[in-house]
């Protein structure tokens, strides 16, 4: 005699379902959790590694590198950058990327350069949505200017009264600066080097400045036809956090894909989450001042 299997009824198997749907729901947070948690670190340990590779610039050169070079009479910050080379390539020798560096010669513009195709992994923030490769850097006639690999960083040509495009910051990184630890008057646990600057809200890249180049908003800014200089390729100044509602996107800020704030740098080499401003507060006037290398201000209000 045949034996009876039993099987599951239509409602038993509705109810599992229903129990796996709820399980998944309760798990997906906490994984979502997890992963922005490890992102979180291992965006921390780049700017550690940048740390490093700034002070062992330092140990060589006697300064921090330019934030970028330009050998041309200074205009507009637009129009006269060549050959442009930024802090990120003077870097690349102390980020084991000895190689790359060796390939560019760093008296020659900048997109004449194909080593600035090249994705350097220490560049970019693992929470960042980037492109596959390179992209394209255009002028203001959506003409190609260079193509280049993108990055998650800049650095900081100080507080929101140094425009990225001017010849002189009051920060440590400008055009042709060479700025000494010993030019850091505010002192380098109050001073900020390098931040967190998502691709996805400004399109930055790690060679640094091309001549006529545009700096365009990435897809997640609310504001897609912003535009900026080349200088704010690579640079940026201590004013917003992932700030959304100024009209010129927040290019020249610090943003990321990190929840409630940004990884930022300072010049003792520590890296501090620095929640988010988007408000003329306390907050806000600290951030400025550690934005400076000699302002004499104070960074009290600002908890990091």
């Amino acid at each position: 005699m045949p034996r009876c299997r039993r099987a599951f009824t239509l409602i038993e198997l509705l109810v599992v379902m229903a129990i796996i749907g709820i399980l998944i729901a309760l798990l997906l947070p906490a994984v979502q959790k997890v992963r922005a948690a490890a992102a979180r670190i291992q965006c921390i340990n780049n700017l550690k590694q940048i740390g490093v590779a700034c002070h062992n610039y330092h140990d060589a050169q006697q300064s921090f590198p330019p934030g970028y070079l330009a050998t041309v009479p200074y205009i507009d910050g637009a129009t006269d950058t060549t050959p442009g080379w930024g802090w990120g390539a003077y870097l690349l020798p102390y980020i084991e990327q000895d190689n790359l560096y060796h390939g560019i010669d760093l008296n020659q513009p900048l997109q004449n350069s194909a080593a600035i195709q090249t994705v350097v992994k220490l560049y970019l923030c693992p929470a960042d949505e980037l492109p596959e490769g390179t992209f394209s850097i255009t002028d203001t006639t959506q003409g190609t200017v260079a193509t280049a690999a993108p990055s998650s960083y800049a650095a900081t040509v100080g507080s929101d009264a140094s425009d990225v495009a001017d010849e002189y910051g009051n920060g440590v990184f400008y055009r042709n600066s060479k700025t000494r630890i010993a030019d850091i008057t505010d002192g380098t646990s109050n001073t900020t080097l390098v931040g967190d600057r998502a691709w996805t809200m400004t399109q930055g890249i790690w060679a640094g400045a091309p001549n006529l180049g545009v700096t365009r908003a990435g897809r997640r800014n609310p504001w897609p036809n912003a535009t900026g200089t080349s200088p704010m390729l690579v640079l940026a100044h201590n004013n917003w956090v992932n700030i959304t509602t100024d009209a010129d996107g927040g290019l020249d800020d610090f943003s990321s894909n990190h929840p409630g704030g940004a990884n930022i740098l300072f010049a003792d080499g520590s890296v501090h989450f620095i929640h988010d401003i988007t408000g003329d507060g306390t907050e806000h006037w600290a951030f400025w001042a550690l934005g400076t290398r000699a302002g004499g201000e104070t960074t009290q209000g600002l908890d990091y």
